[in-house]
């Protein structure tokens, strides 16, 4: 039934050496899918539900309530809290978004402990926004239990047991998120200068979804500083190169090295484009411009892909950037007109399924349990066309101009 469900859908709307996962290959099944030069929407609806299954066979901890990112980052010899609750919020959105839900209830058992996690993450002293800057990931927890949470709310899906708590944290990781702008500058990074206040270089690959995680907030209820918006914007604009591409961090105008060329930026210039798009600030040509670099320059992501290291040249790609990118592909591709997105969504989806694990999962790491996170983010990249429009953001009008005194 879910499978006929997301099928239909389809068919009308065109460092660390421990727990290392061993690279499988493609599965025959996939391999067939992709010198079709198509994937059928059958084998996408198929594809989500085996995420759905990777998913909740792989929730971890006890009681069974996390899926971590796992990458070369250690607080401790521990995944830092960021990181585990910003991956199973990113986890539990695409479980959310699968079809049939609401009648799946070890879906909706493993989300509601997923939530429980989440919530009592506010609790967690790594997670309190009063802390000294340096390198903390932190951030990535605000913004994807933020976006997560009022996702929740928008789909009427918060079990009222947990209604307190899910508003509790709903508004801590809001005021969290705002609080860690930085100084100055506006926008966000999780490299940041020692000294929360001490001015410092945002990074798009942070600022653009902070944003967008700030736009579904409004859109849930929720008061959003439109100041922190705008300064984040006029960053992500600072960040563009005259070529398109867009910086690793800071202003376009005072980086030019190689690293920075638009091979290694296809992620963060989706995610940037459209994101300014999503808030007026950017048209639709802009965005098929980046989709387009995607298309052409996916060969330099995927060299990196399941690889050892960080940030390698030439064009210093991270292997994190992979899944990443398909996710805001698919993201871009829905904010193009109408008429043009059947062809870029077969593009994308033959990319992503030319590098589906045999297992039916994703991985862009070498840590076996990032798989849940490149799972999920395939899964919502697949699913984007049933997702309805991206939270949008329009700035408020400004106050007017008091009435002049006209008595005699």
């Amino acid at each position: 039934m879910r499978t006929l469900i997301l099928a239909a859908f389809l068919l009308a709307a065109p460092a660390f050496a421990q727990d290392v996962a061993p690279r499988v290959p493609v599965s025959a099944e996939t391999s067939a899918a992709v010198t079709k030069n198509a994937i059928a929407p059958e084998e996408l609806s198929n594809a989500v539900m085996q995420s759905v299954h990777h998913l909740l066979a792989s929730q971890e901890g006890e009681p069974k309530a996390q899926w971590p990112y796992e990458g070369v980052y250690r607080v401790r010899g521990e995944i830092p809290i960021g990181y585990r609750i910003g991956g199973t919020a990113i986890c539990a959105s695409a479980l959310v978004h699968a079809p049939a839900y609401a009648d799946d209830d070890e879906r909706k058992a493993s989300v509601d402990r997923a939530i429980d996690f989440i919530c009592q993450g506010i609790e967690h002293p790594l997670m309190s926004p009063a802390y000294d800057g340096g390198y903390d990931v932190r951030c990535w927890g605000y913004i994807y239990a933020l976006d997560f949470l009022c996702l929740i709310k928008e789909k009427n899906l918060i079990p009222e047991a947990r209604a307190d708590a899910v508003a509790k944290a709903t508004a801590f990781y809001l005021a969290s998120l705002q609080a860690n702008e930085m100084p100055t500058t506006g926008g966000w990074n999780y490299a940041r200068p020692e000294g929360i206040d001490t001015v410092g270089a945002p990074s798009p690959f942070t600022t653009a979804p902070a944003l967008q995680a700030l736009f579904r907030a409004r859109r849930a209820g929720y008061d959003v500083d439109p100041a922190i918006v705008a300064r984040g914007l006029a960053f992500l604009e600072k960040a563009k190169a005259a070529s398109g591409s867009v910086v690793y961090s800071g202003e376009a105008a005072k980086r030019t090295g190689r690293s920075d060329g638009t091979p290694g930026a296809v992620g963060r210039m989706l995610v940037t484009e459209s994101t300014l798009l999503l808030a007026g600030q950017s048209t639709p040509a802009n965005v098929r411009a980046c989709l387009d670099a995607f298309l052409v320059h996916w060969d330099w992501l995927n060299q990196r892909r399941a690889k050892t290291g960080t940030h390698v040249g030439p064009y210093a790609v991270a292997p994190y950037y992979f899944m990443f990118a398909h996710r805001y592909a698919a993201q871009a591709i829905e904010l193009l007109p109408a008429n043009e997105r059947a062809e870029y969504r077969r593009r994308v989806n033959l990319l992503l399924f030319s590098v589906r694990d045999a297992d039916g999962s994703w991985n862009d790491r070498v840590f076996k349990r990032s798989s849940c996170f490149g799972t999920a983010m395939a899964a919502l990249a697949i699913l984007e066309p049933a997702l309805g429009p991206a939270p949008a953001w329009e700035a408020p009008a400004p106050a007017p101009s008091p009435a002049k005194d006209t008595a005699p």
